[in-house]
């Protein structure tokens, strides 16, 4: 019988004459010394079966098995998955880090760390070379004397920094230029209708588009100022803003934020600067009746160019308050659907009419809402539809939240002594 067959059946049997040694009767200074002592026997062990299952091929092969992990799984009794991870730290290992190897054998190393290390040369780039792996290798093993596992991975994506730092900018760039490509190649942004007045949006964007797009919808929600807004209001129980505090703090609260600031991130882009589409700047035309321009009920359709996508819907009442920011143009149809009026975006208050605003109101106008007034909306107090001008006398001030309310018939909204405007809930 073969040497590490007989040293297994000798450590089992001495295994075998402890089974029944309590530790809590050693003393303390000893418990820790062999329990140190046991963590090194462990690795120890594990690094003989990894050294015998990297050379066990024909044990597997003489079984009809494909690998020596599907025997040993097999065999075993272990997972799949940890038997292929072994096999692979088991032939890289003998083949390719025998420093890691040895650093294993005398209890240097611990198994987590050698798989960490392994994991860290394997992702060198073979353009290196096989001196700078070396290099990296023996700088990692020298590491694991000093950091656990978790610290080591921090370290091993920055080795070749460490051992070769002129060589590391070069790859570095090399890597994110590959990055950068296969981003590109990758990026896919989904647009689909729900049918239930919501439309999903889901896609795959490069680093700096992703963080373009964060960095504007976060323009939007600063939850200092809007927190502080909604405690403010708490108290109003017409409002109803009691239950928007309690849901500020609830998982789903920054999400939907973002959802709210990308609407108003899309009422805020300048229409100038959009590519030409169908012989216009990237305007949104509303089709709807005279009768729903003025009340606010009713339904209208979007036509935005895009025939078939599903979402081309929406109320009179969203229509309208559309018209007080958005670059939107009303078609209106009279009562046998003839066109009244294509109008312009003319209504829109102008860039001066904004800042004059902004000097006026300085935030949002409604009772107790402390959010900036470049961040909020310019509203029509007589809507548009029912003859009412964009001028300073006619406009005011709302956060996206207050504006839509200005335009949901479930609120009244009153003026104050002070020109705040309160927000009750019609009974």
């Amino acid at each position: 019988m073969h040497l590490l067959t007989d040293t297994a059946g000798a450590v089992q049997g001495m295994l075998k004459s402890v089974a029944d040694l309590d530790p809590v009767f050693i003393p303390a200074e000893e418990k820790g010394a062999a329990l140190l002592a046991w963590v090194d026997v462990e690795t120890q062990v594990a690094e003989l079966r990894l050294r015998c299952m990297a050379s066990a091929g024909d044990a597997a092969a003489a079984e009809g098995f494909h690998s020596v992990a599907a025997w040993l799984a097999h065999h075993g009794r272990v997972r799949r998955s940890d038997a292929a991870a072994d096999l692979r730290l088991a032939e890289a290992l003998d083949r390719d880090l025998p420093l890691l190897a040895a650093g294993l054998r005398e209890a240097r190393v611990n198994l987590a760390q050698a798989r960490v290390i392994a994991a860290a040369v394997g992702e060198l780039p073979d353009r290196v070379g096989r001196d700078v792996v070396a290099k990296a290798e023996a700088e990692l093993v020298r590491l694991a004397g000093e950091h656990d596992p978790k610290d080591l991975a921090v370290l091993g994506r920055r080795i070749l920094e460490i051992v070769d730092p002129e060589r590391f900018e070069d790859e570095e760039r090399r890597k994110l230029e590959e990055a950068e490509k296969r981003a590109r190649e990758r990026q896919r942004l989904r647009i689909r209708a729900v049918g239930d007045g919501t439309t999903r949006i889901s896609g795959v964007l490069p680093d700096a588009v992703a963080a373009r797009l964060a960095t504007y919808l976060h323009a939007f929600t600063n939850p200092r100022l809007a927190d502080g807004a909604v405690r403010r209001t708490s108290g109003d129980s017409g409002d109803q803003e009691g239950g928007r505090a309690q849901a500020s703090a609830s998982p789903s609260a920054h999400p939907r934020r973002l959802a709210e600031a990308f609407g108003q991130l899309l009422e805020t882009l300048d229409p100038k600067r959009l590519p030409i589409h169908g012989g216009d700047a990237t305007n949104l035309t509303v089709v709807l009746s005279f009768e729903a321009l003025r009340s606010g009920l009713g339904v209208a359709t979007l036509g935005n160019g895009v025939p078939g996508d599903g979402f081309d819907r929406i109320t009179a009442g969203e229509a309208r308050r559309l018209a007080c920011n958005a670059q939107i143009i009303p078609a209106v149809l009279g009562t046998d659907s003839e066109l009244l009026d294509v109008g312009r975006a003319s209504r829109l208050f102008t860039k001066g009419q904004r800042r004059a605003l902004l000097l006026r109101d300085a935030s949002c106008r409604a009772e107790g809402c402390s959010i900036p007034g470049t961040w909020s909306e310019a509203h029509h107090l007589l809507p548009w539809g029912h003859g009412g001008c964009s001028d300073l006398d006619n406009g005011v001030l709302l956060c996206s939240r207050h504006h839509h309310r200005a335009h949901d018939a479930a609120y009244d909204m009153t003026r104050m002594a002070n020109g705040d405007y309160r927000f009750a809930r019609r009974r």
